[in-house]
């Protein structure tokens, strides 16, 4: 059973930075893919930044140039590192990882981004 546990969610003015920890519980770290999503009030999820087994990543258009997604095997952890935030990017941030194709992976439970003006 893999359970993905979040942190670093907070308060921010526009322009500032955050930084968001995923800890990955499990027998082992090994995932198609792992990813950041904004869930939306209706529970909708949008996809912010993944990696791709292989070392490969993707971005938002949104996101790109101003967050980095990057993943520790030894700690288990996925990192989104977020800077230049806008109140655009308020949301709650979800943490997903996928060990193979045709599955829906797992979620955590989120963190609560907001960005005023």
């Amino acid at each position: 059973q893999v359970q993905l546990v979040e942190s670093g969610g907070g308060s921010v003015q526009a322009g500032g930075s955050l930084r968001l920890s995923c800890v990955v519980s499990g027998r082992d770290f090994s995932f198609i893919t792992t990813g950041w999503y904004r869930q939306s009030p209706d529970m909708q999820r949008q996809l912010v930044a993944s990696i791709i087994r292989g070392g490969a990543r993707n971005y938002a258009a949104s996101a790109r140039g101003r967050f980095t997604i990057s993943k520790d095997d030894a700690k288990k952890t996925i990192d989104l590192e977020m800077t230049n935030l806008q109140p655009s990017d308020t949301g709650l941030y979800v943490c997903h990882a996928r060990k193979n194709l045709g599955t829906p992976g797992s979620w955590g439970q989120g963190v609560q981004v907001t960005v005023s003006s």
